[in-house]
This record gives structure tokens, sequence and C-alpha cells, in this order.
């Protein structure tokens, strides 16, 4: 389920993101304790887990001793999501081009949100507006302008990539959730399936042709550890492969700009 930032005062949390003067401080806390502990409660436990009182307990206070800092759970939230976002690399070289390093940076940013898996439940649909968000977009976009396109079109790959790479790393996460969740590994769900599968549909060939050879041609390796479980590889080689797909496109959209420009 998705939960949307910016729900609590829109003066304080802004003022909390940017740190401008008036924060409170304290012996043993701060505004920088009280989230990063919070940060470790979400990454342990998921975001359901994630309270005023957890986060005060994880601290060995009570949730009342927190408010003086941060007003409520709300603005807690979108210092939480602010404050990880500072983990992505802050530059990455061009020498070798925009793709490769457009490629690293969403390589990197998957393996971000599966550190903090609890990130993907939080809406794109209203920024936070911190300043590590705002350090994310500049990264991508000194990336993209090597490319020459236009802001209009850049604004439009920016979402691309972020939204591919997002929705992405929630599928990967997804499945390494769905064993835990779940008591049943991939293999054990897939193999229970199967065999029921084909008493069901045995014409299954003969009525989705396209999907059977789909399923029939052997997938290139991925790599990384063979002990990943099978739905895990599924999905990041689908990733490797949207990736390269999606990355293809904004180079013709740099040649027809290119050709458009004389």
């Amino acid at each position: 389920m998705a939960v949307y930032a910016g729900q609590g005062d829109a003066r304080r949390s802004m003022r909390l993101l940017w740190r401008a003067p008036g924060g409170a401080a304290g012996p043993g806390l701060s505004v920088d304790v009280i989230v990063d502990a919070a940060v470790e409660v979400a990454d342990r436990d998921g975001m359901a887990a994630l309270s005023m009182r957890a986060v005060g307990e994880r601290l060995g206070r009570s949730a009342m001793a927190l408010y003086t800092y941060v007003p409520s759970k709300a603005e807690l939230l979108d210092l939480m999501y602010d404050r990880v976002l500072g983990e992505l690399p802050s530059e990455y070289p061009v020498d070798d081009g925009w793709r490769v390093a457009l490629r690293a940076w969403a390589m990197d940013a998957r393996e971000f949100f599966l550190a903090h898996p609890w990130v993907l439940q939080v809406s794109q649909a209203r920024p936070v507006l911190g300043p590590n968000e705002f350090a994310m977009l500049e990264v991508l976009l000194r990336i993209l302008r090597q490319t020459g396109l236009g802001s209009s079109v850049l604004r439009g790959v920016v979402g691309a990539v972020v939204q591919f790479v997002r929705g992405a790393a929630g599928m990967i996460a997804e499945t390494r959730r769905a064993a835990r969740e779940t008591g049943m590994t991939d293999e054990e769900w897939w193999f229970s399936r199967s065999e029921v599968f084909e008493e069901v549909a045995p014409d299954f060939a003969e009525r989705f042709p396209l999907s059977a050879a789909l399923g029939e041609e052997e997938p290139p390796p991925v790599e990384g550890d063979e002990s990943v479980p099978y739905l895990e590889r599924d999905a990041v080689l689908n990733f490797v492969t949207g990736l390269d797909v999606l990355l293809d496109g904004v180079e013709a959209a740099v040649a027809r700009a290119r050709v458009a420009g004389g």
C-alpha cells in the first residue's frame, strides 16, 4: 500500500528537511538520531512497523520524548525518505558517454531501493522536496545533459528511468518477501502448480502459442550467485534487458533531435 509524503505541517516539515535555524536539540537526542533510528526500524521490520513508539523504544525513550524534535510520524517519514536518498552517489563520470553513466546510476539506484524496500511504498505523486531528493535529480540531469536533449524531453526521460528502476526493484523486493511471508520457496511454489497446470490445461500450447514459445526459450545467464531464487533471477534479467531497451530508446530520441536540428 502506498503512503504519501508531505502529510505533516508544511512549514515544520520543510524547516526540518532543510535544517532551518530553530530546530530542537538536547543531550542524547536530535532530529538526526531519531531519523536514523526510524530508518533502522523500517529497514528491519518494514513500513507497517514504523511508529513513533517503535522508534522511541529503539532509542530507549518514550514516544512523547520524540515529539520535541519531530512533530509526528508524517514529518518523520519525509525526513527518513530524504535521509536515505543521500546514500546515492553524488557524481558519475561521463568520460565514456551518458549511456554508461546512466546505466551505472540505474544499477546503483536498484541496489539502493533493495537496501531500503520501504522507500518503494512512498508514493511519487507528491515529492518530499528535500535537499537529497533534489540532489538525486541534479545527478540525473548532469548525466543526461550530455545528450543535448531539450528540457521537455529530459523531464520525460528522467521520469521514465526513475519509474522503471523503482518498478523493477519493487518486483525483486516482492520476490524476496514472498518466500518469507508465505513460507514457500519459489521452486516449491512453481513445482506445486506445474503438474496440476498440465492436467487442467493440456492444450495450453495450442490456445496460447506465443506464451508457450516464450517459455520454451532458455533465458540468458544472469551474473550473480546461483543460489538466488528462480523468480528473483528472472526479475533481475528483466531489469537488465528492460534497461538496455530503455537506453536504446533514449539514444533514438537523441538521434531524432540531431536530425531535426540539422
